[in-house]
């Protein structure tokens, strides 16, 4: 059995330890707040512009844009998105394996651009060719990094240098559960609109300049956006698993520290009736 020292520096230790779990708690908490109402607040533009971009793509079904062309997927490409710290339960454990999986999948020319530092240090010790990194974008995620990543990839499959591009990152449900999802962004896949109750089958649209520059400029919107929501769910998903990962770290810790003092209460009770034995008995040997 553990001495009576030891047994009070491990209680002092892990004492220390809950301290900074239940003050991680507390700032993931509040930073988990905040993140969840930046992806509330822009879930309703992703919507509607998905629904803008499936009724202009039905009404200029004749017109091609190059974000539009299918080609045989020869090069792939995966954005994949964690976040840069641990900490966090299995949060971005689940979004590499996803992607590893899918990655499996592929038996033609990879290349991988990694949002955060977790996913960019696994693929990289593992020998994968990664075409760009994203680390440390901070607390607050700017639109400005969701348009240069889709400049990136929007460049490189107009000059044909990657066929198709996935977008891996995991969507806030709720505080307990992200779901890692797999997105195709390239070639542009305009969504089908849903029609409403009493809605026309068909609706002629009349577009100024032409339908070519309304795609022209939509398209490259909708990826931004789609980019953007996906780094907004990732921050969302992140500060939601970290303040569980520390609430249960916090609780684990409280029933070790419950332990440990029931253990050291018998260990002191041991050395005490020890002591009274030896006293006893001493007086005994002087009768």
């Amino acid at each position: 059995m553990a001495s009576l020292r030891d047994l009070r520096r491990r209680i002092k230790s892990i004492k220390s330890t809950q301290q900074i779990t239940k003050a991680m708690k507390a700032v993931s908490a509040a930073k988990m707040r905040k993140a969840q109402d930046s992806v509330l607040s822009a879930r309703p533009y992703s919507k509607r512009i998905k629904g803008v971009l499936g009724r202009v793509a039905v009404a200029s079904s004749g017109v091609s844009h190059p974000l539009l062309a299918v080609r045989e997927p020869k090069k792939i490409a995966y954005i994949i998105m964690t976040a840069d710290r641990g900490l966090c339960g299995g949060f971005n454990g689940n979004v590499i394996r996803s992607a590893t999986q899918e990655i499996k999948k592929v038996t033609t020319d990879l290349n991988l651009i990694t949002v955060g530092r977790k996913s960019r240090d696994f693929f990289q010790r593992r020998g994968f060719k990664i075409a760009k990194q994203y680390v440390g974008l901070g607390e607050d995620i700017k639109y400005g990094t969701a348009r240069d990543i889709a400049s990136f990839v929007i460049e490189k499959y107009s000059a044909e240098e990657y066929d198709e591009v996935y977008l891996i990152y995991s969507q806030f449900i709720n505080v307990l559960i992200q779901r890692p999802v797999l997105h195709k962004i390239l070639p542009a896949e305009p969504p089908v609109e849903e029609k409403g109750e009493g809605e026309a089958q068909k609706v002629d649209y009349i577009f100024e300049p032409s339908a070519e520059a309304v795609l022209s400029e939509l398209l490259p919107r909708y990826i931004e956006n789609a980019i953007f929501q996906g780094l907004l769910e990732t921050k969302a998903g992140f500060y939601s698993s970290q303040m569980t990962a520390m609430d249960n770290a916090t609780k684990n810790a409280s029933d070790i520290i419950d332990q440990l003092t029931m253990t050291l209460n018998r260990a002191r009770q041991a050395q005490i009736t020890k002591e009274i034995s030896e006293i006893v008995g001493g007086a005994a040997a002087l009768e």
